[in-house]
């Protein structure tokens, strides 16, 4: 079922409260910029308590929508520039180009989301996630930093955070897949916190190498 269709049942009163809700995850699990889980966070961050409250119910899938209707905004505007691209014969996207078409960051609130999500990783997954190597707990050092600073890190900071960026990145090998599948899985969900971080505290969201998918979480 399309995200449209959810919606509608989203904002229908006829249908129980409980099915409404899960159409509003429903939708989630159709855009969710941020992750499942933080994103979800997110909506009754903004809105309210909408697994009990109607109002907040509606406003968070007006959050939502609001969002999903700018990186739609951000394809369209991809879509023309690839275009033009190809007339003058690039033919294929350079490598550090940004590419919308899977959303990473909260279009119309990217930092204030990222933070979020920052935060929302740091209460409920990051401990798992650290071990005692040296990028991960670098890190651990600069979401803290990040949180202690609200969003935002110094230059010396911001190269801290690009240095164990890197060091993960390099690990994120189909080596690591085939050796490993717990130490993959972790090193990516590392890189996802990291890129966070990056969308947190920079003005504008750097493009980088950390091609790893949101998680789920």
């Amino acid at each position: 079922m399309s995200f449209g269709n959810f919606a509608r049942k989203v904002r229908d009163p006829a249908l129980p409260y409980r099915r409404r809700v899960s159409a509003l995850r429903s939708c989630v699990q159709l855009y969710r910029p941020i992750g499942f889980h933080a994103t979800l966070s997110f909506l009754q961050a903004k809105a309210g308590p909408f697994h009990a409250d109607e109002a907040a119910l509606l406003r968070a899938l007006a959050v939502l929508e609001a969002s999903r209707s700018a990186w739609h905004a951000e394809l369209r505007a991809y879509a023309v520039t690839r275009r033009q691209a190809k007339q003058r014969g690039e033919r294929s996207p350079h490598p550090g180009d940004a590419n919308p078409y899977t959303p990473t960051l909260w279009y119309g609130a990217r930092r204030e989301a990222a933070l979020h999500a920052v935060r929302f990783w740091h209460q409920r997954r990051l401990a798992a996630l650290i071990t005692d190597d040296g990028p991960s707990q670098d890190l651990r050092e600069c979401v803290q930093m990040c949180l202690d600073a609200n969003g935002h890190l110094t230059p010396a900071q911001r190269q801290l955070l690009s240095h164990c960026t890197d060091q993960l990145t390099a690990r994120l090998q189909p080596a690591l897949w085939a050796d490993d599948r717990a130490a993959y899985f972790r090193t990516r969900d590392l890189l996802t916190v990291a890129w966070h971080l990056e969308v947190a505290t920079r003005d504008e969201p750097r493009s980088h190498q950390l091609g790893a998918p949101i998680s789920e979480s």
